[in-house]
């Protein structure tokens, strides 16, 4: 057997970007500032458009590419588990109160080693979450996210949510 179609085959797999690349959110609006090095804003984008992915579509293989080893929540909510795996957990968690959750990068802002993403989520509340079922309501809130990247990965976020219509959307508030 010659080696030549073996090689040009393992140089094609080698060459062509992961599945989960090809499904990056993409941004509405990118505004860069600060950031002078083309590798560094790629970066910096990339890392964010991966997690954001991510929220869209449960991939936690995104999740893993786009957070460092030792990633920090700096506004971690009660009850999650720090790290890599508090995300993944409360992705789940979400996605089996909101099966058909979409999550959209309206904008996303870069400069220095930072990102702040401005997310939009929307579904319907078809599953289970604190002890409620869903009936299909609707279900559209914000958030606002602001990374550190290092090493191409996010190693810190702080974010906020808009809990107060999502919880109210979901039943479990008033308002």
């Amino acid at each position: 057997m010659s080696l030549v179609p073996l090689l040009a085959s393992a140089m094609v797999a080698w060459s062509t970007p992961p599945t989960a690349s090809a499904v990056l959110s993409a941004p509405e609006q990118i505004t860069v500032a600060e950031v002078a090095d083309p590798a560094q804003r790629e970066a910096l984008t990339t890392a964010a458009r991966r997690y954001a992915s991510f929220w869209n579509t449960g991939d936690e293989a995104l999740a893993q590419q786009a957070l460092a080893s030792d990633f920090v929540d700096r506004t971690l909510p009660p009850g999650r588990a720090q790290g890599v795996q508090g995300a993944l957990d409360a992705s789940r968690t979400f996605r089996a109160a909101v099966p058909d959750l979409s999550c959209t990068v309206e904008q996303l802002i870069v400069a220095g080693d930072r990102v702040v993403a401005h997310l939009h989520f929307r579904g319907h509340f078809s599953g289970r979450f604190a002890g409620r079922q869903g009936r299909g309501q609707p279900v559209d809130f914000i958030a606002t996210d602001i990374y550190r990247v290092a090493g191409g990965r996010i190693a810190e976020n702080w974010h906020i949510e808009d809990n107060l219509s999502l919880l109210t959307q979901l039943g479990v508030v008033t308002p």
